[in-house]
């Protein structure tokens, strides 16, 4: 009877292709180096284009500004340096804690900010940038 019951309950997928955590694109500019897709990054991640700036500026530990759709730093970085940065990014202020789901928005309340998961309702503390 076990083994009945175990083929009737539905397969749950592990699919985690419907998020991708996106790559940036570099471009070296002499001492300068050009994240070509920046807002593209940021609207991705369904986050404000300066809270990841902010974000990457001090994780990095360089100035930078944003021109044209692109964030320009000073420094030269390899791809895999930016790309882990985006990595931790996303761990600490994208993915749901709990269920590991993007479908997340920072809320403040008083001086504390919070994750709000919109697809498990779970709401968690994280650090101010």
């Amino acid at each position: 009877m076990l083994d009945e019951a175990f083929k009737k309950i539905p397969k749950v997928s592990k699919d985690s292709s419907r998020f991708e955590i996106p790559r940036a694109r570099i471009v070296r500019a002499g001492s300068r180096t050009i994240i070509s897709n920046f807002v593209e990054i940021a609207n991705m991640l369904r986050r404000d284009k300066s809270h990841l700036l902010k974000f990457l500026l001090k994780e990095l530990a360089t100035s930078g500004e944003i021109k044209n759709q692109m964030l320009v730093v000073q420094g030269r970085f390899r791809p895999e340096v930016i790309d882990r940065k985006i990595d931790i990014y996303v761990k600490s202020y994208v993915l749901c804690p709990e269920c590991g789901r993007p479908d997340t928005k920072i809320i403040k309340e008083g001086r504390y900010y919070f994750l709000k998961c919109e697809a498990c309702g779970s709401k968690h503390t994280i650090k101010k940038i």
